[in-house]
């Protein structure tokens, strides 16, 4: 179904809204966001001369809104400019111009008898065909769009966004009982592809699939936390990292959310789901009662289930309704099961514990794994669905069957039964058909257990994704400790990264040499890429710091060396290298990813050179690619002393882009070479296309540069003033100084008379000698000694 969608139009500016506008804005669709009309001028207006007649007073509240929404934090724009790709107005001047828009979505307050109103005004002005879709949290589908024409009914749908829209990827899709099945086609095409979100077709039900898990699994903590004597910070250290949740867990999730907004939905499902087995488990606690009676809302009123004092952040207690100190949570299944750094191995050890908290895992799990399984058929079809609503919606890494697979299928139907739960009939007749897992892996592709064909099946959408865990059991063709090689198909091999916090140390760099090397003799190209959290947080420090301990300074200027060496072996090698950067990608993996032929960037991509903050300059070729590419870009006329006075700031200011969209700006990504893709899912398999591309077009290793204009003490004088203004404005220390005046001495090639141009080698040797300098210094070795133990550069 070909359907370009070159302009949208948002109806309300709320948060939702003003949310989905920006979204949309990111990824350079065109939008129209409208909101209702002010009654009347406020004081302010009218001290002015504005009257209700007056433009800017019509536009007031869409206006405020939308401005409100895009200096919020977290930023809802990859850029701030994206903004211009927004324009506004109101309801009653506006309407009109929605027969010029492809998709009309609706985020108006969750009443249907105001979504109805809406819509009857928009029919009026939509041109047939055009999408027409409702941002709801649980309103009926069916019920919205009765009453309305054939077209509007056949491209109507739910299209339920999370907030912050950029930041959580669950897209729930509704369809109406006429909806088209084009339309849902489309729409689940699209919100992959385009709008980088994890597309789930959920059934049009109360609080559909992601709300209906999640506030179940809220809820549940809520009551065990009471019934259990669990206090409020032993809950959150149990249902967080631990197990895979956000950091901030149950309460101060539900704290942030707004204890109003929790209970609102919970009792969406209460009244409206009479028959759910779990009816009882819905109604709101007397302790969270004792809250909203107080108006202790979460973190929009100050407090709720934690509360600021001072530089203390209390909890509240459930048994007394006070606020008390929180204390450490110690519970022996916790420690054992922190010594595992597989997340699905945790699972079987945190359920067979004798503790409390091992109680508290056997019971929620319990319940949430009978839940989910009895949801089946009413909310979803199939059981990936739900976890992937959870996953993408609320932040979990495990969704509750892969939990399940995690704990082990018999172990859960045990506990489940245990605590006197419903099992469906549809597991035990899976159980059956012989299955044994809800997933499996077969020749690299993730199946699911169907429950309509009673055997496994590939998840629908996901046969273009590569995968690496799919691939590393039988594809890897090289590996160390920290780094593989795997073989992707095609001629095309990737160097994934798994060191702690992918940092770049000896081995990953050994990984990096051995797949050019292999890539080289036998295969067409290489991407570097991983599919953690991160890219990569840095180089290795503790490796430094174990050298400077020895005080081995020629093993230190060797491995230096080595890095240098390979970054510019990713720059020359025969076969194209691509780089598909996504998370944190800092210091060495910034520089790492500099130096690649080609950059497909994930769009949530934090880019910068960060090593001044541990008292150091880039030393793995960033220095020297920056002082490049500003020589690059003076060839094309632009003035000389700017641009390389803009890239000496984006090292010394330790500049980190908020987006890959920013690193362009930064000098750190390159228009019209590096591409940004949305859907992280999609990175490696974006970059494995790029590299095939590349080769089939017919790659050739570029020549080394010995052409890279530098400027000598033309520059060279002019940051020397700069670190002296900084430092006699209190802006930076003596030690930033000396950093800010090593970096300059780089940059500007030397002490040199005069502009000439000169060879990488001679940049990266003096990168090298700065580096090693700056190691040398005290204040240096207390911010790297700092970082390690903090994980915080100490300021001096």
């Amino acid at each position: 179904m070909k359907r370009p969608i070159k302009k949208i139009a948002v109806i309300g500016s709320g948060i939702m809204g003003s949310g989905i506008a920006c979204h949309f804005a990111n990824i350079g669709v065109e939008v129209l966001l409208l909101d209702i009309m002010p009654k009347e001028p406020t004081d302010e207006e009218t001290k002015k001369g504005l009257t209700l007649e007056h433009k800017f007073v019509r536009n007031r509240i869409v206006n405020t809104q939308l401005q409100a929404a895009i200096k919020s934090k977290p930023a809802p724009l990859y850029k701030n400019g994206f903004a211009n790709r927004i324009s506004t107005g109101n309801l009653d001047d506006d309407l009109p111009k929605i027969g010029d828009v492809d998709w009309i979505i609706e985020v108006v307050v969750e009443r249907l008898d105001i979504k109805q109103q809406i819509f009857e005004k928009v029919e009026k002005y939509r041109k047939p065909g055009t999408l027409i879709t409702s941002n709801t949290s649980g309103i009926p589908i069916g019920m919205m769009s009765k009453g309305r024409s054939e077209d509007f009914q056949a491209h109507f749908c739910g299209t339920h966004f999370f907030n912050p829209v950029r930041y959580l990827n669950l897209f729930e899709l509704i369809p109406g009982p006429k909806t088209k099945p084009e339309v849902i086609e489309f729409l689940t095409d699209y919100g992959d592809r385009f709008l980088g979100k994890t597309v789930v077709k959920a059934k049009d039900t109360p609080a559909f699939i992601g709300n209906r898990i999640g506030i179940f699994g809220i809820q549940l903590v809520f009551h065990l936390a009471k019934d259990l004597d669990l206090k409020v910070e032993e809950i959150d250290a149990l249902t967080g990292p631990l197990i895979g949740r956000p950091k901030s867990a149950t309460f101060r999730t539900a704290d942030v959310v707004g204890l109003d907004t929790v209970v609102h939905v919970a009792k969406g499902i209460l009244d409206n789901c009479p028959e759910d087995e779990a009816h009882e488990l819905f109604k709101t606690p007397d302790f969270l009662q004792f809250l909203l009676d107080q108006k202790w809302l979460g973190s929009k009123s100050g407090q709720g289930f934690y509360k600021k004092e001072g530089k203390d952040i209390l909890a509240f207690r459930i048994d007394d309704h006070s606020y008390q100190p929180q204390e450490k949570t110690r519970f022996e299944s916790i420690g054992a099961a922190l010594k595992l750094d597989d997340l699905g191995a945790r699972f079987p050890v945190l359920v067979g514990g004798s503790d409390k908290a091992s109680v508290f895992f056997r019971k929620s799990f319990a319940h949430l794994l009978a839940y989910s399984a009895n949801r089946i058929l009413e909310i979803a079809d199939e059981v990936y669905q739900i976890d992937d609503a959870m996953k993408a919606g609320f932040g979990w890494e495990h969704g509750p069957f892969e939990i399940w697979d995690a704990i082990g299928f018999e172990k859960g139907l045990n506990l489940i039964m245990e605590e006197n739960l419903k099992i469906p009939d549809w597991i035990e007749k899976a159980g059956e058909n012989g299955m044994s897992s809800f997933y499996r892996i077969e020749e690299g592709a993730r199946q699911y257990f169907c429950l309509t064909v009673q055997s496994y099946k590939n998840i629908p959408g996901k046969d273009q994704l590569i995968v690496l865990n799919y691939l590393r059991k039988n594809n890897t063709i090289w590996s160390n400790s920290e780094s593989s090689v795997i073989d992707l198909g095609d001629g095309i091999l990737n160097v994934e990264f798994h060191s702690k916090m992918n940092a770049i140390g000896s081995n990953v760099l050994e990984g990096i040499n051995k797949g050019i090397e292999l890539a080289e003799a036998n295969y067409r190209g290489m991407i570097i890429s991983n599919q953690a959290p991160n890219f990569s947080a840095g180089a290795n420090l503790m490796e430094i710091a174990t050298l400077l301990q020895k005080r081995d300074i020629p093993a230190i200027n060797n491995a230096i060396a080595q890095f240098q060496q390979t970054t510019q072996r990713i720059r020359y090698s025969s076969i194209p290298v691509v780089a598909a950067p996504h998370g944190l990608t800092l210091g060495g993996g910034c520089e790492i990813t500099l130096h690649a032929d080609k950059v497909v960037a994930a769009a949530e991509t934090y880019m910068g050179l960060i090593e001044f903050g541990v008292g150091l300059i880039p030393g793995g070729g960033g220095s020297k690619e920056l002082s490049l590419r500003a020589s690059d870009i003076w060839r094309t006329g632009d003035n000389r002393v700017n641009v390389l006075q803009q890239f000496f700031l984006t090292i010394a200011t330790a500049k980190v882009s908020s987006s890959a969209y920013e690193a362009f700006d930064f000098g750190l990504m390159i228009p019209y070479r590096d591409i940004v893709v949305v859907n992280k899912d999609r990175l490696i398999s974006v970059a494995k296309h790029h590299a095939v591309l590349m080769a089939e077009q017919g790659y050739s290793q570029p020549p080394i540069r010995k052409d890279v204009k530098v400027l000598g003490r033309q520059v060279l004088s002019m940051f020397h003033v700069g670190t002296d203004q900084m430092k006699a404005g209190f802006y930076a220390s003596d030690h930033d100084k000396l950093i800010g005046n090593k970096l300059a001495f780089v940059m500007s090639g030397g002490d040199l008379t005069e502009p000439m141009d000169v060879s990488e080698e001679y940049l990266l040797n003096l990168e090298r000698k700065a580096f090693l300098e700056l190691l040398s210094e005290p204040k240096t070795q207390e911010r790297i000694q700092s970082m390690l133990t903090t994980g915080k550069p100490l300021r001096n």
